[in-house]
């Protein structure tokens, strides 16, 4: 994990890797989790039956909004950013989803920082976030995450 503590130690990561989040398992309880609290319950899903009989997948798999509801689980292990009064998740931005995430697979997140600029005081950073899955060469998806922070002064 690294650690930034000001717009300058974070200018140091732009254009290069921040880094890697640990492997994350994609269980069908989560899955399940999830399709309970947003009420969906498609059965590519939820049914692991009729997914292994019928899917095109041959098991469910995990939903595109949960893949990316990981996103600040995953950052977290990345990269703790300290000594700010203020952090916003200010939106997202070209996100493609390459390929469905079967259940039981793992994945990683990958962080690029893309920019990094101070808009008189406001630090936005645009960060390429790409989510791997073990032993896939396409990720289960790529696009920008924008994070806008405000440093303490020293």
């Amino acid at each position: 994990m690294v650690i930034i503590n000001s717009f300058e130690e974070y200018k140091t990561y732009e254009g290069k890797l921040i880094g890697v989040s640990n492997w994350h398992t994609i269980d069908q309880e989560q899955i399940n989790r999830f399709a309970d609290a947003t009420l969906d319950h498609q059965w590519i899903h939820t049914d692991k039956e009729k997914a292994e009989n019928e899917g095109p997948f041959k098991s469910t798999i995990a939903h595109g909004y949960l893949t990316l509801s990981l996103i600040p689980y995953l950052w977290k292990q990345i990269a703790d950013v300290r000594n700010v009064k203020m952090e916003i998740n200010y939106g997202i931005e070209n996100f493609k989803f390459g390929q469905a995430v079967p259940v039981n697979s793992k994945v990683q997140l990958q962080a690029f920082a893309k920019s990094i600029s101070n808009l008189r005081g406001t630090i936005k950073v645009t960060i390429e976030a790409k989510l791997v899955i073990e032993n896939q060469e396409k990720p289960a998806y790529v696009g920008d995450v924008l994070f806008l922070y405000h440093f303490n002064t020293i």
